[in-house]
């Protein structure tokens, strides 16, 4: 697409949910006045930031770096500028800025390590950028800080040049052209942005802290009158639809469950997802039909949520846009965050937390963390020897982790964590410093909640003491909590609202791309025997995404660190999944997981029912997915373990799974590969890669041994193995390559592809 009709597109966009927007030719005409050094900052943002967040990403990619770096002459241009007047503090002046960049870039990249150049030619961006000045104070220069992010994920289109070889190298070679773009472009999206401080220390800490304006409880009921689009007899006969949905609220993406062959489905489904930024914000939901092959849109709906703000609850039926026909039934509850206890005694009552032992449901709370630094931790398993440290955060079943800070016993991370909390007065915050080098403990500590309940503004900042570390070992960290309160609405109960609740919806062609990316994914599993999925967000690593007991959204992320620090630009690990990209699987809904006390009595039957050989069918211990294949170029068998999904538990918190793998005949410690433990999870991502260097003609004799494991104090070995699967890899497609979900079994015999 040419500069002319992706401007026209963008602009166009632009004109329909911001018609109050104005032109700013001399803003235009400052840009590019400015522009060389505009390019002399990103140019120093490129070689600072980007750098070393890639080298340290990943111990591949350590002697990556930027050759030449050209933005070129051609300044960004601004379509349109609107600034907000209303619902916004006082102390701030909020701006969006409807920019277009077509640039001719000369980037170039090298790999010294895998003799690898690559670079950018050109790259097109078409998007809304939100501009906040904040705060306002009464001084020179009047404006403390400047921060920058897209409200939504941006139109981008780069043109490569030897992505080929790019791609080859180890760490990358799961990726492709569309997942690179689909990274990068969630990670401009909110909440990762980029914070420029324009007086020292002024309300920083505020900043790297940001709290969300709200929580949005969706409640996805049902639909009515949708569009047959499944047709028999060469489409003669008219058929039905297998609906399902995608509902947006900025990066956080959640997929519903598909209802096979109706017209007037019921999902019954909910989902919480933060919001940081509301003006100019809207919840945006499409409907599709799933096909085999490209699944058929159904509508779709944009809701304002300003107004959804202002009316607390909304629980009605809407028109869906761009379909002849079909509405759906929503109910919307705008949760505000409260600093104060006073009224938990009645939200948990109201979500039925007061009296069940689950740590799962609906929430009654959010748990906001900032993870700043650790001193003084030990060297782990080597003496005098510093570890690669990383933070493991979990809350009941949801686990998260920091990046990981190489060769230091002083780690800096300052990244930014949430968690939904089901019950603040019975739940904990366990927090465990690990070496990754070694995959072993540098301490850890367990925080109740309940402190936090005690503490003035529910808020702790201070060094925590690590328990099974060193004598000094601290970690630093500011941590609050606020209670999810539905409060009364703000105008009469009589107000007609859904003409401006509901906003016209940009136009299908126009905002397919950011639902359904065009990811290589395995082929799907039985439709009837749905994955859950987790969030399509931009986030960072190993977080416990696919876990049944995750709510919704634990902390908007892609593969795992998008929104960590307020200086975003610090890059995230280059993991990835295809299921975290693709929106094909669906997200658990929070209302399931009130019954977990249910799910997990059913798998402890499923595993004495197991341990009295009995069979349950296909599956009965869970599947593992799998990307195999030989590189000739490296000379190295390439196995890239995604996640597992169904395993067995041995408690009522689940399993902690990690995966080991040998290849056969060699079971020597020095060949074994092991992943990370995942903790409390019985669908555990993994995205991880490992290499066994060997022949393509020799490989090809040789038996890949996978097992799933079980990390904790079990007596008896056996006892802690999940599953097992055998794979031979005589085949002739090892060299293009293979990715598959595997049947785990007692012994790994009989291994078949699930998918």
């Amino acid at each position: 697409m040419g500069e002319k009709s992706n401007s026209h597109l963008a602009t166009t966009s632009f004109q329909v949910h911001f018609p109050d927007t104005e032109r700013a030719e001399w803003l235009n005409k400052t840009v590019k006045q400015m522009w060389p050094f505009i390019c002399q900052f990103i140019e120093k943002l490129f070689r600072e930031t980007i750098e070393p967040a890639v080298r340290g990403a990943n111990n591949h990619l350590s002697t990556f770096s930027f050759t030449k770096i050209d933005i070129g002459h051609q300044p960004l241009r601004i379509n349109g500028v609107k600034v907000y007047t209303e619902n916004v503090d006082k102390r701030q002046i909020i701006l969006d800025l409807q920019i277009s960049f077509v640039g001719n870039c000369e980037i170039d990249l090298e790999i010294k390590r895998y003799f690898c150049r690559a670079g950018v030619k050109s790259i097109q961006i078409h998007g809304t950028m939100r501009v906040i000045l904040e705060p306002l104070i009464g001084d020179m220069p009047l404006i403390g800080a400047l921060s920058l992010f897209f409200l939504r994920k941006p139109l981008l289109e780069i043109n490569w040049t030897g992505l080929t070889n790019l791609l080859d190298v180890p760490g990358l070679n799961g990726l492709s052209d569309t997942i690179i773009l689909d990274i990068i472009s969630n990670y401009l999206v909110l909440p990762n942005r980029i914070t420029v401080p324009l007086v020292s220390e002024v309300q920083i800490a505020q900043l790297r802290f940001p709290i969300p304006k709200g929580v949005l409880r969706i409640h996805f009921i049902e639909a009515q009158d949708l569009e047959g689009k499944d047709t028999y007899l060469k489409g003669l006969v008219k058929g039905k639809s297998d609906p399902y949905g995608i509902i947006r609220v900025g990066n956080q993406i959640f997929q519903s469950k598909v209802i096979k062959e109706n017209l007037n489905p019921k999902w019954n489904e909910i989902y919480e997802a933060l919001v940081y930024e509301h003006p100019g914000q809207e919840l945006e939901i499409e409907l599709f039909d799933e096909d085999p092959d490209k699944d058929d849109f159904l509508g779709s709906l944009m809701i304002d949520l300003i107004e959804v703000e202002k009316e607390r609850l909304l629980d009605e039926w809407f028109t869906l846009d761009e379909v002849s026909k079909g509405k759906l039934h929503l109910k919307l509850e705008w949760l505000t965050l409260m600093p104060t206890a006073d009224n938990l005694d009645k939200v948990l009552t109201s979500i039925r937390a007061d009296k069940d032992q689950a740590n799962d449901g609906l929430s009654s709370a959010l748990l906001i963390l900032y993870l700043d630094s650790a001193r003084n931790l030990p060297s782990g398993k080597k003496i005098n020897s510093n570890p690669n440290p990383l933070v493991l955060l979990s809350v009941g079943h949801k686990a998260q982790e920091s990046k990981i800070r190489y060769k230091t016993n002083e780690p800096v991370w300052e990244e930014n964590f949430t968690f939904f909390v089901h019950n603040p007065k019975r739940q904990d915050l366990e927090v465990e410093v690990r070496d990754e080098q070694h995959q072993c403990s540098l301490g850890n500590f367990k925080l109740p909640l309940s402190q936090l309940l005690e503490s003035e503004d529910l808020t702790m900042h201070q060094r925590f003491h690590l328990s099974n570390s060193g004598p000094n070992s601290t970690i630093n960290m500011k941590i609050a909590l606020r209670v999810l309160s539905l409060e009364k609405p703000a105008r009469s109960p009589d107000h007609q609202h859904s003409a401006q609740v509901k906003r016209p919806s940009v136009s299908k062609d126009g905002r397919k791309s950011s639902f359904k990316p065009q990811v290589p994914v395995s082929p799907t599993s039985d439709p009837n025997k749905p994955v859950p999925g987790s969030p399509v967000t931009d986030s960072d690593k190993k977080t416990d995404a696919a876990d049944k007991s995750q709510p919704a959204n634990a902390s908007p992320q892609w593969p795992t660190d998008l929104s960590r620090s307020s200086s975003s630009l610090q890059a995230s690990n280059v993991s990835y999944s295809p299921s975290h990209l693709s929106v094909k699987e669906p997200t658990p809904s929070i209302a399931s997981d009130i019954s977990l006390p249910i799910a997990t009595q059913e798998l402890r039957q499923r595993l004495r029912q197991l341990e009295n050989g009995t069979t349950l069918g296909q599956s009965p211990l869970g599947q593992i997915q799998l990307t195999i294949r030989h590189s000739s170029q490296r000379n190295k068998l390439i196995v890239v373990v995604h996640s597992c999904r169904n395993l067995i538990a041995f408690s009522e918190e689940g399993s902690d799974p990690y995966v080991r793998m040998y290849l056969l005949p060699d079971k020597r410690r020095s060949g074994r590969r092991k992943t990370h433990v995942s903790k409390k999870t019985l669908n555990p991502v993994f995205d991880q890669m490992f290499d066994f260097s060997v022949s393509l003609p020799e490989v090809q004799r040789r038996t890949l041994d996978v097992a799933v494991k079980n990390s904790g104090g079990f007596l008896s070995k056996d006892k802690g193995l999940l599953g097992k699967v055998l794979i031979p890899l005589a085949s002739e497609e090892l060299a293009k390559g293979w990715t598959q979900w595997y049947d785990l079994t007692e012994d790994g015999t009989r291994p078949h592809g699930a998918s």
